[in-house]
């Protein structure tokens, strides 16, 4: 570096306008000035720029007059700090250290649970290098439907125990009523392109062998084996086959009637337009059956559909079904497949379940989200969505509502 040269970093505070970063250039401009370092955000209207630049000595002096007269005729506020030599290499040897983007997201967030978050990063010796709201500006009526609201860490170092921290951040999640995601800030992170959905409490709001059995007059019966599969209480396998079972003469006209009223999640319909816009494959490996699954295949424009199919004789259902039962070992085996076909690694593949047996194939995607979902699989999964809807999935994606083109969508 040269040693004739000196540092200064300045901050540059106030309300902004149109051509307020390019007046303050203006006049580094004059003087040959280098730009280091530059960061720039703007909160309610209100700037705040940080430059960090390298000054030849016999410039410094005029370069900080006339950026004091610019300030004072922009309207605005202006610091200058003398960096040593000693701590700007310090800075630079930082470069290359773990970058983690950790998202949170709730209805609402609170000084509380951003407090909470924040100290926990503080405990694990990781410095916040940035803060970004992705979501849209909130409304103050918290009345209105769909209400979301996000924000976007960015962060540096490499957690002393990073097992203890997710814990952690996990117990929160719990008391404070939010979500959050913590990933390491790569190239994958930034170009997922294969995402996989369980169906069932995922993409929509019931479970369709549920719906089954209760027009089949066994409702009680199959709910019961439902829930103890879902919490891993059962092999999926012994249990499918003996809900299937309880089917036996159900006239398939009745699977029309429930696929034309199959409660969508909400957020599903934002979700899978975007997803779509940016090229995205997507995928349902379920446990429940291929008719529903076409259904929405056919709805969303899904590229794949794997699940289970019923057997069908004289137009009712005999009680078996056809083929592979679809598990979790299934799913997973399935995720990694339709990977290599679609030329993709497996570090960008996402998984969104909500039951034990999704557990498989969120710890094979490259980001596994457990959704809604029940408490073993919430505490094996390392992320998590239980505060809001679907579309949730876009903010773990680093999607912000404003890169959103559609706005009906939002």
């Amino acid at each position: 570096m040269d040693a004739n040269a000196g540092l200064i970093l300045i901050r540059i505070t106030g309300e902004d306008r149109p051509g307020l970063t390019a007046s303050v250039m203006g006049v580094l401009a004059r003087y040959d000035v280098t730009v280091l370092d530059i960061g720039q955000a703007d909160i309610h209207n209100t700037l705040t720029l940080g430059l960090l630049i390298r000054v030849s000595e016999e410039n410094a002096g005029y370069v900080m007059k006339d950026l004091l007269f610019k300030a004072t005729e922009l309207g605005v506020n202006i610091r200058f700090y003398p960096v040593k030599n000693s701590e700007y290499e310090d800075w630079v040897n930082l470069q290359g250290k773990n970058r983690y983007i950790l998202t949170l997201l709730g209805r609402k967030l609170s000084a509380r649970q951003i407090e909470a978050v924040a100290s926990v990063l503080a405990e694990q010796g990781l410095n916040i290098d940035a803060i970004k709201r992705l979501t849209g500006r909130i409304p103050l009526d918290e009345q209105k439907e769909n209400i979301r609201a996000c924000i976007e860490f960015s962060v540096r170092g490499t957690p002393r125990d990073r097992e203890a921290m997710q814990a952690e951040l996990l117990k929160l999640s719990g008391e404070l009523a939010m979500d959050f995601s913590f990933q390491q800030d790569n190239m994958y992170r930034r170009m997922r392109r294969l995402i996989c959905f369980d169906m069932d409490s995922t993409l929509i709001e019931t479970e369709v062998i549920d719906e089954l059995a209760e027009r089949a007059g066994v409702g009680a019966q199959v709910r019961a084996i439902t829930e103890r599969a879902m919490r891993g209480e059962i092999d999926f396998k012994e249990s499918f086959t003996e809900r299937v079972a309880l089917l036996k003469g159900l006239d398939v006209s009745v699977m029309e009637d429930i696929a034309n009223h199959l409660p969508i999640t909400e957020g599903v319909d934002r979700l899978m337009f975007v997803l779509k816009q940016y090229g995205y494959k997507i995928a349902i490996l379920s446990g429940g059956f291929t008719y529903f699954g076409n259904y929405l295949k056919n709805k969303y424009d899904i590229d794949y559909v794997y699940a289970n199919e019923l057997e069908v004789e004289d137009g009712k259902l005999t009680g078996r079904y056809v083929g592979d039962i679809v598990d979790g070992r299934r799913k997973a085996e399935l995720l990694k497949l339709i990977a290599q076909v679609e030329h993709v690694n497996l570090a960008q593949t996402i998984a969104v379940g909500d039951g034990a047996n999704d557990l498989p194939m969120l710890s094979e995607a490259g980001l596994g989200i457990a959704f809604h979902a029940k408490p073993r699989v919430v505490a094996n999964a390392k992320q998590s969505i239980n505060t809001i809807g679907l579309d949730g999935v876009l903010y773990f994606l680093g999607f912000k509502d404003s890169y959103l083109e559609e706005r009906g969508r939002l």
